[in-house]
């Protein structure tokens, strides 16, 4: 598995940057990291229960704390801080991303959700 080498937050807090110890770099949109976030709240506990959240296009990044030597739980500016996103998490993300946000947007357009305004299905 690879681990991260560097987590940078720049000044705009809409990206966070993961550098890993394989030279792959992932720059992640603070909006899929909300979206996808790996809580409860989000992920529920079974595929069913999932939620799709809309509204969040805007969304930025407060914070990132490390969770022992395994993840970072990253706080946003809707108050949701609650994802424990671990390495592995990350780079699958990372790996992706693309195919996850229209996923995402494929969800939003499904369920009468958009990108600009608040909603959960």
């Amino acid at each position: 598995m690879a681990w991260p080498v560097e987590i940078r937050l720049p000044k705009d807090r809409r990206t966070l940057r993961v550098a890993f110890d394989d030279g792959r770099i992932c720059e992640l949109s603070a909006e899929l990291l909300r979206v996808t976030s790996p809580s409860a709240e989000v992920q529920g506990h079974s595929e069913a229960e999932r939620k799709t959240v809309g509204g969040k296009r805007n969304v930025t990044i407060l914070s990132v704390d490390p969770v022992g030597n395994y993840a970072i739980r990253i706080g946003f500016d809707d108050m949701h801080a609650t994802g424990i996103y671990s390495w592995a998490f990350l780079r699958d993300l990372g790996e992706n991303a693309e195919r996850r946000f229209q996923d995402y947007l494929d969800d939003l357009q499904a369920k009468g959700l958009d990108r600009d305004r608040p909603g959960v299905r």
